[in-house]
């Protein structure tokens, strides 16, 4: 590694360096903030120099994360900096407390450096704000790093800092990291608190990490999974996610390998690759491939439908007024559903959701693993949001979250690695488990990155 550079492994290797004195906390600090400074990716939105450079005076590296820098997804609250939810309409607020996600990693030595950018109150798959204006690609600045998590994405694919938050409420976590070659990791619902002060509806969303390696997803469990009484939905904590990761024979478990889910239309690359990268898998892994036929229903409408809800109770005192400094889609989702949502529509919402729920059940009563690509295509145009076109286009944007939204919809595990490149762009490879098998899930994940090894950082 240069000197002066950041570093380029993953987290679990940068703590390794920081206890055997290869690297210091206040080395690795000096070169994050230095990299925030020269980037291009507009990946952070705040950045606490100071808090950064004092903290890594005073790390601990016999901690989980002692010293390690990371990013902190705006839509996530660290007490005294900005909680803007990524809008004009919150430039000036600060957040009044730590989320409980932000206070495990604090307890577990985080460096915590600043925030990355995101969509509008996370309601886009890609990170185009009139807020922060156009977050890109470190595989290629003219394309998304996508949504909502794409700051996260970038700073962690581009080099800037080892792992970063994420949250994900419909492929948040895992469209980015399909689309800037990282590891994504949705986990059940509830398997990380997101409280204090827990919205509950639509129960959609999770917390979780953009992460260079499957590792480190592992650890990132071992410090913020667990129950809290402040997220009444959390699961009960357990252990051991790190230490234990590989130990379960994986030979003789059913998957189907599925790229499009039945129902998303996929650039025809894109499922080459991951049809190819699914095979492989389960031959070198020893599952047994059967056929079943995965028909799951696209919910992009009632996944929307189910969060206005939310949204307007974040904007309903500056309603109206505030259209014109909202992002032009969520502005449009907040008009459609005050004009559009009623017990009709609420009821309709509820059974597809329903229907959705069982149509996974029957599917992983089949089979233990789903194998399918995690975005359509590879990364679309970075200003897609702002012009509203696209330039080329193989496939429709608004088709994007049809492989992501139907396991936050059911709760179930999924998490997306590296698969290759199309076009000199990553392609993500999701894998879905039942509700709670997220080991067996990370498990298949690091068979696949030591059959398949990725790189760290974009090139």
């Amino acid at each position: 590694m240069n000197v002066g550079a950041t570093w380029s492994g993953d987290v679990v290797s940068l703590v390794e360096a920081f206890r055997n004195g290869e690297r210091s906390p206040v080395e690795e600090a000096r070169a994050v903030l230095d990299a925030i400074a020269a980037s291009d990716l507009n990946a952070f939105s705040h950045v606490d120099a100071d808090g950064v450079l004092a903290r890594a005076e005073a790390a601990d590296a016999s901690l989980p994360l002692g010293g390690v820098p990371v990013g902190v997804k705006e839509l996530h609250r660290v007490e005294g900096w900005p909680d803007t939810h990524a809008s004009l309409l919150f430039a000036d607020e600060v957040a009044p407390h730590d989320g409980t996600m932000v206070a495990r990693l604090k307890a577990a030595g985080a460096n915590l450096v600043g925030l990355t950018t995101a969509s509008e109150f996370g309601g886009l798959n890609c990170s185009t704000t009139k807020l922060n204006g156009v977050t890109r690609n470190p595989w290629r600045r003219d394309a998304t790093a996508g949504g909502s998590s794409g700051g996260s994405a970038a700073a962690v694919a581009g080099g800037l800092v080892p792992i970063a938050t994420g949250g994900d409420g419909g492929g948040s976590i895992r469209i980015p990291a399909g689309f800037c070659g990282l590891v994504g990791m949705k986990g059940t619902a509830g398997r990380i608190p997101r409280g204090p002060q827990t919205t509950i509806g639509p129960q959609t969303v999770v917390s979780g990490c953009l992460a260079r390696s499957v590792r480190d997803a592992a650890r990132w469990y071992d410090v913020c999974a667990g129950f809290d009484a402040r997220d009444p939905y959390s699961l009960p904590t357990e252990d051991g996610w790190e230490a234990n990761l590989g130990a379960k024979d994986l030979r003789g478990l059913r998957a189907v390998v599925a790229p499009d889910l039945g129902s998303a239309i996929l650039a025809d690359p894109v499922r080459q690759r991951v049809q190819e990268a699914g095979q492989r898998l389960a031959e070198a892994l020893g599952l047994e491939l059967v056929d079943v036929d995965v028909s799951l229903p696209r919910l992009a409408a009632e996944w929307a439908i189910a969060n206005q809800v939310g949204l307007y109770q974040v904007v309903a005192d500056r309603w109206p007024g505030c259209e014109e400094q909202m992002t032009r889609s969520m502005a449009f989702g907040v008009r459609m559903g005050l004009e559009r949502f009623d017990l009709e529509v609420a009821a309709r919402v509820e059974a597809t959701r329903t229907e959705a729920n069982e149509r996974m059940a029957e599917l992983f009563d089949r089979v233990d693993l789903v194998v399918c690509a995690a975005n359509p295509d590879v990364a679309f145009p970075a200003e897609v949001e702002s012009n509203n076109r696209v330039a080329g286009e193989r496939v429709p944007v608004g088709n994007n979250g049809a492989l992501t939204i139907p396991a936050n919809v059911s709760g179930n595990p999924a998490i997306s690695v590296p698969a290759g490149l199309v076009d000199g762009l990553p392609v993500g490879l999701q894998v879905m488990g039942r509700q709670h098998e997220d080991r067996m899930v990370l498990d298949v994940a690091a068979a696949w990155e030591r059959l398949e090894p990725w790189p760290l950082v974009a090139p």
